[in-house]
């Protein structure tokens, strides 16, 4: 893989917190900021990209809502603590 070089600034808190994590997990400051960046921008890539199939089942979600056909958190919460009693 070719690299090239980059600089960038950190205020000293966070450059410690780097420091630790990559020193726990055995890795170098470049190959944790790497990482994180992999895992953000994986996160961001895939939060905005919705496959058909997603946007089916958003779709009748919404519609299924807007009939009614739903139940609250605390409604499921309550079903769940009755039936172990």
């Amino acid at each position: 893989m070719k690299t090239k070089n980059l600089s960038i600034t950190l205020p000293t808190t966070m450059l410690k917190i780097v420091d630790r994590a990559s020193k726990k997990e055995h890795r170098t400051r470049s190959e944790f900021i790497r990482e994180a960046i992999r895992l953000y921008m994986g996160k961001s890539l895939h939060a905005t990209t919705t496959s058909a199939e997603e946007a089916r089942a958003l779709k009748q979600g919404r519609a299924e809502y807007a009939r009614g056909e739903f139940i609250t958190l605390e409604n499921l919460f309550n079903e769940v603590d009755n039936s172990h009693r």
